[in-house]
């Protein structure tokens, strides 16, 4: 799992070239929605966090088993599934096609696969190497070109390979500050704050902490905690105090700057401990995806503290066992 992460820039890389090779061809769309769950879903969240007020239309991740009640076939529908068995996404695929809406499919195979190649549905083939939460990196590349080709955004391709060599540079940088951050959160839920940019970023921080150090994190998006999650930090005592973490970003509305550093002030007396990010990267994409391999190193060295596995996901693939 640590190497998958520090090799997220060669995966940028990669996901660009098998885009490419898969010849896809656009078509001007009412909007994107990109159906997945879990590691596939957060890539639709994290990509249209990245284009930010470049997106011309709209774009919305699904996370279950049907496409929203107001869909039309003007829409384009991206369904990703690293295992291609995933069966919400399966089933916004059949969805999609009794709608009439455009499809496209990213995925390594499975019956997702299957299906798409039974109805002529293009494909961007993924490597089939990796937990699916690590193939992160392809499922954002795949969604901001899906926005591209749905015509809801500018193609953003030189960007990424921008990333890519950026986050190479960082490597070192952001392994120690994952260390530091990892220790000076140990033993404590973390809860971490984003806003805009990096508020899909939060969300990504919290499962991989599920995920990896097999632990309870939680996430929340400033300013709407500020009206109502801030009162739940003034009953944390003793060793039930979770840490908070805050993810700031250049690009944050200056009244949101302002809600992160006095929000921080405000937790801190019944916080184990609080943290202070800041993103690093001139683009947005580069920041995004800084932030997302920090958060990811942050988790292994949790998993690290606590002495567990973190590639192992027996609890969840018992319950995929139940559900049949």
């Amino acid at each position: 799992m640590f190497d998958d992460v520090l090799a997220i820039p060669d995966q940028l890389r990669d996901a660009l070239w098998r885009i490419e090779s898969a010849r896809l061809e656009g078509a001007p769309s009412a909007g994107l929605f990109v159906c997945g769950m879990g590691g596939s879903a957060i890539g639709g969240d994290l990509a249209a966090a990245a284009l930010g007020d470049r997106l011309t239309g709209p774009m919305a991740t699904v996370r279950g088993y049907a496409l929203p009640s107001w869909a039309t076939p003007e829409w384009t529908v991206l369904c990703s599934s690293y295992s291609g068995n995933t069966e919400e996404t399966l089933a916004c695929f059949e969805a999609a096609e009794a709608l009439g809406a455009k499809r496209l499919v990213a995925s390594i195979g499975g019956q997702l696969v299957d299906r798409a190649r039974d109805t002529g549905v293009p494909v961007v083939g993924l490597p089939g190497i990796f937990q699916p939460r690590a193939a992160v990196a392809y499922m954002v590349v795949v969604a901001t070109e899906a926005a591209y080709l749905a015509g809801v955004a500018p193609r953003v391709h030189t960007e990424v390979d921008a990333a890519a060599a950026f986050l190479t540079e960082q490597t070192e940088t952001l392994q120690q500050q994952a260390r530091e951050i990892a220790a000076h959160i140990a033993g404590a839920v973390p809860v971490i704050y984003g806003s805009d940019l990096t508020a899909p970023v939060a969300r990504r921080w919290k499962t991989q902490v599920n995920e990896n150090a097999k632990l309870h994190a939680w996430w929340g998006e400033l300013p709407e905690a500020d009206h109502n999650e801030l009162l739940g930090w003034s009953g944390s005592v003793g060793d039930e105090r979770p840490a908070a973490i805050f993810l700031d970003d250049r690009d944050q509305h200056p009244r949101v700057a302002r809600r992160f550093e006095l929000t921080a002030k405000a937790v801190e007396p019944n916080a184990a401990a609080v943290v202070r990010v800041e993103t690093a990267g001139e683009t947005r994409i580069e920041r995004l995806m800084w932030a997302v391999m920090l958060g990811d190193l942050v988790s292994l060295e949790l998993a690290r503290q606590r002495g567990v596995d973190a590639g192992t996901i027996e609890a969840i693939e018992r319950f995929k066992e139940e559900m049949g």
